[in-house]
């Protein structure tokens, strides 16, 4: 999969797994005329200047083109199979020809397209984030493309409409984005890229791959043109191996980082949208409680018998009881969370202890792809004590 596999092997200069489990230089071949470029970006700028560091490197956020199944590169009313040796054609209702490529029979085409709303909704966004963070925003287009020019026509129409005193903007082709980019993250500034679907894709895995090793441990936030919004994280395109192991050791390495920062924005999303200041309250003690989570490292091992994704979860909601019963902003919550922050502490090493006991033999979850939802919560529940501090948050909430 190219927007996983290219910055792994950028991470582990130029090697991936061969056959045998062995690190090996390899040779990638980019059948994509209009991306591959951002990826040789990407390895002339580590040749010429070394690998990157994570410590002091700055981040490259994405604002998408992705509303209405705009430029959808996936599977859509839109995929054809070639019938025979010929020419797809796009034509309009005057019969000009918009697009058309030549295919041989059994060729897999697809129509990209984009809508105007979604196009206003992007540049809209775009100007939001690059207000709320004051870096740059490239919009990453290329002139020597028909579809990218209609769309640049409408970037600088669009930011007509926003008031962008102040604000850096620039349209850029995607290798010279990409090295603009670059340099500014060697210098530790933050990059706004405003891309369309597939380089969206692209992105949202180079860059967090290059700086925290997996999309998994990243925050995604996509907002609805309705008001609503999507928050997600990557799965690192490891989700399989880590299934794998925890049916045959009950043991579960998945970080859920990415969820604990989903979680906490969707918060913060309820608070501006709907003036809940409790959902609020609850978004900026998460925030603190993951803090506590990465600087006391309790992220998952990868080895059975040492603390997985459940251990994960239990110290989160130690340290957000902790931060619920400190917080000053809303004393019911702090009243409710004191009790239970307490409990959480006592019990730990019995709680932690109990988790790690528990691994260590073949998990039956009722299926893969479709597990039974009774014994998966038996399998990700495995300690008692836990439990019943966890049911009797909920029972306090009910009553």
């Amino acid at each position: 999969i190219i927007d996983a596999s290219m910055p792994a092997m950028l991470r582990t200069s130029g090697c991936m797994w061969n056959k045998d489990g062995e690190t090996q230089e390899t040779m990638a071949v980019i059948p994509d005329r209009c991306y591959a470029g951002v990826y040789q970006a990407v390895f002339d700028d580590c040749k010429a200047n070394g690998a990157l560091d994570p410590v002091t490197m700055g981040s490259v956020p994405n604002v998408g083109l992705m509303a209405q199944k705009a430029e959808e590169y996936g599977s859509h009313d839109k995929t054809f199979e070639a019938p025979a040796n010929g020419t797809m054609r796009i034509i309009d209702a005057d019969g000009n020809t918009l697009t058309e490529h030549v295919v041989e029979q059994g060729d897999i085409w697809r129509a990209c397209q984009v809508k105007d709303g979604p196009i206003r909704d992007w540049v809209k966004l775009a100007v939001t984030r690059a207000r709320a963070t004051g870096s740059p925003a490239v919009f990453w287009l290329n002139p020597q493309r028909p579809h990218d020019t209609n769309l640049m026509t409408k970037v600088r129409t669009y930011l007509k409409d926003h008031d962008t005193e102040g604000l850096d903007f620039h349209i850029m082709a995607p290798a010279d984005a990409c090295r603009f980019s670059l340099e500014r993250i060697r210098r530790g500034e933050d990059t706004i890229s405003v891309t369309g679907n597939v380089l969206r894709d692209y992105l949202t895995d180079l860059f967090p791959i290059l700086e925290v090793g997996t999309s998994a441990k990243m925050l995604s936030i996509v907002p609805l043109m309705n008001g609503g919004g999507l928050f997600e994280t990557g799965a690192g395109g490891s989700a399989p191996k880590h299934v794998q192991q925890f049916e045959k050791e009950n043991h579960l390495r998945w970080d859920s980082l990415g969820e604990f920062l989903a979680l906490a924005a969707s918060f913060e999303h309820l608070a501006d949208h709907f003036g809940l200041e409790s959902a609020r309250t609850l978004g900026r003690t998460l925030d603190k409680a993951t803090t506590q989570y990465l600087l006391q490292n309790k992220a998952p091992s990868r080895r059975c018998g040492e603390p997985d994704n459940r251990t994960t979860h239990f110290h989160v909601a130690m340290f957000w009881a902790e931060a619920l019963a400190e917080q000053t902003e809303n004393a019911e919550l702090a009243t409710r969370f004191e009790e239970i922050a307490r409990r959480l502490r006592e019990q730990e090493d019995t709680i932690v202890s109990a988790m790690n006991d528990a691994q260590g033999d073949a998990m039956d979850i009722g299926g893969y792809f479709q597990p039974d939802p009774e014994k998966a919560s038996r399998a990700m529940r495995p300690c008692d004590v836990f439990n019943g501090i966890i049911d009797d948050i909920t029972t306090t909430v009910e009553a």
